[in-house]
């Protein structure tokens, strides 16, 4: 019998071996084959330039007839065997993730066109798809306003809503607000991967820059970006030429993390003594440095992918952005969420019952820790899930309840606690946030 782990198990292992077999199955030898070309047609040029004699020129063009056509087939099976792939997994992706319609009655979304669109923009520019985002946003824009002007022939009036305000022009104003909104991230996402370019490349000095002009609103933060840069800085350093391949000179090896540490590590002593010391202790134990008792200090092999990784939540931070993409975030969950709300929604209309929450799913969906941001309290006398509306309260006795439940309870001004003897007045109670 197939365990819970076992590939074969997954209606999903056909999906996975087809999108193997596509990633093989790429445009890398048809490009090739037409490098190779052109190569054959430019070293025939070149000879025939070179080359007054009408004889061997003719020879030339013969001789380069059939390896041309050689080429020129191995492109064209080249390009079937990707064809094959792409159709292999759309048929592959058919069958795991057949489109249904999904059984509800009304779209969340629908109303929100806008943020829709907002969240796709936000996600090519953090992205770094800065050419797409532009001509995403571009469309959207002449989209929305064909639609404007289509409707306002048809009313042949301005479109004015409830609240008098001409929607034509608060499209305008959308559109100016995304567009600076955009034009401003772009230089900021700009800046940032420009920045990990240069931690992938091992240069963290364009980072350290960074982290030490934000360094106050970082430390605000609790952050501690720039120490933790200056400190593999200094661990790189210390490594010298062999491993890191910078100038053999008094800037690096020992000699120069030494003067490294002397010039910047100064000014964190006040908040990281203990880890300068142990730094700068490491020296002493350099002919040793693997049965010394700071190895661990030493021993990089992810570091840059995780100061990389920090870089970058803390830099998604001062722009009060959450490092990962929202829209990520949301699909990843939906596509988890979506198999129990399909198997819901169709129970319910084979029992013709009616979904009687509106804002809030009516069933638990398991996510990932990753993506639980906040924590989830169920009134234990209710048994419903707090809201803003409806938020948790804690008794004097230490027990909470919602605040709907505690109301329920109460009699003129005091209440009895459902879950012991304690009596109590309602405003010795206090709302918290978990």
């Amino acid at each position: 019998m197939a365990g819970p782990d076992d590939d074969t198990a997954s209606p999903f292992a056909p999906l996975l071996v087809e999108l193997a077999r596509m990633r093989k199955s790429n445009l890398t030898a048809a490009i090739r084959d037409v490098d190779q070309i052109i190569s054959l047609l430019m070293s025939a040029r070149e000879q025939v330039a070179a080359d007054a004699d009408a004889h061997r020129i003719g020879m030339a063009m013969t001789t380069l007839q059939n390896p041309v056509k050689a080429q020129m087939e191995a492109i064209t099976n080249d390009l079937k065997d990707v064809t094959k792939a792409q159709k292999g997994f759309g048929k592959a992706l058919d069958k795991a993730l057949p489109q249904r319609e999904l059984p509800m009655e009304t779209d969340a979304m629908a109303d929100h066109p806008l943020l829709i669109d907002r969240a796709i923009a936000m996600h090519l520019l953090r992205e770094g798809q800065f050419s797409v985002a532009s001509t995403f946003l571009r469309e959207e824009q002449e989209q929305r306003r064909q639609n404007a002007s289509t409707t306002a022939m048809t009313h042949t009036i301005s479109r004015v809503d409830e609240d008098g305000d001409d929607e034509m022009k608060r499209d305008d104003e959308a559109d100016t607000d995304m567009q600076s909104l955009s034009e401003d991230l772009q230089d900021k996402f700009s800046e940032m991967y420009s920045i990990l370019a240069e931690l992938k490349e091992r240069n963290l000095t364009p980072a350290i820059e960074w982290a030490r002009i934000n360094n106050p609103r970082l430390e605000a933060n609790g952050s501690n970006l720039e120490f933790e840069l200056c400190k593999l800085q200094f661990v790189w350093l210390f490594k010298g030429h062999s491993q890191n391949g910078l100038p053999d000179d008094d800037h690096n090896g020992q000699l120069g993390a030494l003067a490294y540490a002397r010039k910047h590590f100064a000014r964190f002593q006040s908040r990281h003594l203990k880890e300068v010391q142990q730094l700068c202790c490491a020296m002493i134990y350099a002919t040793n440095l693997e049965e010394s008792p700071y190895h661990h200090i030493f021993e990089i092999n992810s570091a840059f992918e995780d100061v990389a990784t920090s870089f970058t939540r803390e830099f998604c931070s001062l722009l009060g952005l959450s490092a990962e993409s929202p829209l990520y975030i949301a699909v990843t969950a939906g596509s988890i969420a979506l198999p129990r709300l399909i198997k819901y929604t169709t129970y319910m209309k084979e029992k013709k019952t009616e979904w009687t929450t509106e804002n809030e799913l009516a069933f638990e969906t398991p996510l990932p820790q990753s993506m639980v941001y906040h924590p989830i309290f169920v009134c234990p006398v209710s048994k419903e899930q707090t809201t803003e509306q409806n938020p948790p309260m804690i008794l004097p006795c230490g027990h909470v309840i919602c605040r709907e439940s505690l109301h329920k309870i109460t009699k003129g001004s005091r209440y009895k606690c459902p879950y012991c003897p304690t009596e109590g007045h309602l405003r010795d109670t206090m709302q918290i946030t978990l």
